[in-house]
């Protein structure tokens, strides 16, 4: 049986539970991710889309982009999730809205293009300029995508 993981809100109005670990754990520094957030950047774990549901409540939705809708709570105004048109078989959860945080750090770090002056990076995590997608061939990304689909890496 796979294990549940639970997050939600700072208020509690909004409760999500995810039935499967992560397919990825990114810290994004994209100025897009740090306006959403107010923050200097933003923790994500990455899950399939069939595993995650919103348990409890309705979270408000916003395009931040065209291609990509977010949601937060409508009462406490916590960021919870992000999803690409393109990319609608994976939702990303902020990583601080999880129950357990701590379990699931970053193994990544990306958009560093974006980074604040005053925000270091992890040596010891992979960085990317920008989305890990982009830095790698097309092939490789559709390849590594295939990839983590398959074993949930």
């Amino acid at each position: 049986m796979n294990r549940i993981i639970e997050g939600g809100c700072l208020c509690g109005a909004v409760r999500y539970r995810c039935t499967s670990e992560p397919l990825v754990r990114s810290l994004c520094h994209c100025r897009t991710c740090r306006r959403t957030a107010g923050a200097p950047s933003v923790a994500w774990v990455i899950f399939r889309s069939s595993d995650f549901a919103f348990s409890a409540g309705e979270p408000m939705h916003h395009r931040s982009s065209p291609q990509v809708q977010r949601t937060f709570c409508g009462q406490c105004g916590t960021p919870l999730t992000y999803q690409r048109n393109a990319e609608s078989d994976t939702i990303d959860a902020t990583t601080a809205s999880l129950d357990y945080p701590d379990e699931f750090p970053p193994t990544r770090e990306i958009w560093i293009s974006h980074k604040l002056a005053w925000e270091s990076l992890n040596p010891s995590m992979q960085a990317y300029p920008e989305s890990s997608r982009q830095s790698q061939s097309a092939s490789a990304t559709e390849d590594r995508a295939v990839d983590i689909r398959r074993t949930g890496e």
